[in-house]
């Protein structure tokens, strides 16, 4: 009694440990930032989408964050294309399926216990026992139920359980990326629509101001006050303006496309939500989170973490399947040559077996293995550092790009006011005689430019403002449906 005491408890005290590396979370970056100097509210202009604006550090992302553009028209779209969009049923579909397979993972604790029935017609020959002439036939009716198990003693079970686990955070996580991906495509395009509309508007002004200039041309050649080729002149121009208008409409019944099928619909049937700059009003508040935080809101540094747990875990199932395999199985049932008879006293039948098996000699198989297990959290280890860096960048590269947009918007804005009034002081020089038609030519040309770099440069800030709450993450932690979705797991 007493040895097997001991080795109950020995296999309780080996049971309790797992081989292989423990799992741990890498720290979070302590020495990261995004830019070398301060930040700084960016500039202001007194124009649609000029608005400073200031960068709060530390600040919380709200989960749908495309409502700080206060568009009821935007927010409409959004959640249509969360609703209907096959990428987040596919995204959730995996999801499930990898915690499905965590579940049966899990069976792999438990005994296996298995119920059977045979039934067994056989004729005999007396002869292999030394009676030549007994011979006969005869029925063999057998019931039993067969339990078995594999004892965890190394571990290595618990570690596949565990490498489940972690592809279902990657799972996890591949959703939330699916989600940030999707409405930020969401808003993108809109902000690209709004961009087109209002390129279109202003080559449509432009093409007006032009025709103007041509039928006063024309009034001028009639009286013979101009040649022929200031005519000539005028309508090229007004050609090459109008030849501009085309793709501009192309790109722009393509981007409706875009967003019908972001909303999951067919083109043949967009959504009726329409988007222009004036609709958009641009954050000015911007929450911005410190490098540390980053590293546990982006998704797609989470699921680079999740692999990483995945490959240390596969690290221990292969150390396992280096050491001794235990099994434990046991049959209990019932013989007899008829079924009536099956339960009756006397046809019971039982075995136990335990068992032990060491591997000896594989051909390096399962030594090399362990050893690509180890190579393969190098890579994942490689690949986590490699995507907080970018992430990093990311956010980096969107802050640059923000401060780049506000100085653009002003020089634009300027650009653009002192082209307008080139351009009417130039008109009315030219009615006058005091300029030649080749000085307005090149005034329009100009002002021309300075209008279309305008709306550029009024769309780039509504852009990188969506490319910034993209790359912060965008706060599917504050999502009301995420602790439902995550308490499944």
């Amino acid at each position: 009694m007493r040895r097997s005491a001991l080795a109950a408890a020995a296999a309780l005290l080996l049971a309790s440990c797992a081989v292989g590396p423990d799992f741990e979370k890498p720290a979070a970056p302590t020495d990261a930032g995004y830019t070398p100097e301060k930040l700084v509210d960016t500039a202001a202009t007194n124009v649609a989408g000029g608005a400073a604006q200031h960068f709060a550090i530390g600040a919380d992302i709200p989960g749908e964050w495309w409502t700080l553009f206060h568009s009821p028209a935007l927010n409409a779209l959004v959640e249509e294309a969360i609703s209907h969009n096959p990428t987040i049923t596919a995204a959730q579909a995996s999801l499930r399926q990898a915690h499905e397979n965590v579940l049966a993972t899990e069976g792999g604790l438990f005994p296996a216990v298995n119920a059977g029935f045979s039934h067994t017609r056989e004729k005999f020959n007396g002869a292999a026992f030394g009676q030549p002439n007994t011979r006969g036939f005869f029925s063999l009716n057998t019931g039993q139920v067969t339990v078995s198990y594999a004892p965890d003693v190394f571990g290595g079970t618990r570690r596949q359980v565990e490498a489940s686990e972690a592809a279902e955070t990657f799972q996890r996580f591949e959703l939330e990326a699916a989600y940030l991906t999707l409405t930020s495509n969401v808003v993108a395009a809109a902000v690209q629509e709004a961009r087109l509309r209002a390129q279109i508007a202003a080559t449509e002004d432009i093409i007006k101001a032009d025709s103007g200039v041509l039928d006063l041309l024309n009034h001028q050649f009639a009286l013979g006050a101009v040649s022929r080729t200031a005519v000539l002149q005028q309508a090229a121009t007004l050609a090459q303006v109008k030849s501009t208008l085309p793709p501009l409409q192309k790109l722009l019944a393509q981007e409706r496309d875009l967003i019908a099928a972001l909303a999951g619909r067919f083109p043949n049937r967009p959504p009726s939500q329409t988007f222009d700059l004036a609709s958009l009003t641009l954050p000015r508040d911007l929450p911005l989170s410190v490098p540390s935080r980053l590293v546990a809101q982006r998704p797609d540094v989470r699921a680079a973490e999740a692999t990483l747990h995945q490959a240390s875990a596969e690290i221990g199932v292969a150390t396992a399947n280096l050491l001794p395999q235990f099994s434990i199985t046991g049959d209990i049932g019932s013989e007899a040559t008829e079924i009536g008879s099956l339960f009756a006293s006397g046809t019971g039948i039982w075995s136990i077996a335990a068992g032990i098996t060491q591997p000896l000699f594989r051909g390096g198989t399962l030594l090399h293995q362990k050893r690509a297990a180890e190579a393969a959290f190098d890579v994942a280890a490689a690949q986590y550092r490699s995507t907080v860096l970018t992430a990093v960048q990311n956010v980096a590269d969107t802050l640059r790009a923000l401060q780049s947009d506000a100085d653009a918007l002003q020089a634009s804005t300027a650009a653009e006011r002192a082209a307008a009034d080139s351009l009417a002081l130039a008109q009315d020089q030219y009615r006058l005689g005091a300029v030649s038609y080749i000085e307005l030519l090149n005034t329009e040309t100009t002002y021309h430019q300075a209008r279309i770099a305008l709306v550029q440069a009024q769309a780039a800030r509504f852009a990188d403002t969506a490319a910034l709450f993209q790359a912060l993450g965008g706060g599917w932690w504050n999502r009301s449906d995420v602790a439902q979705n995550h308490s499944r797991n």
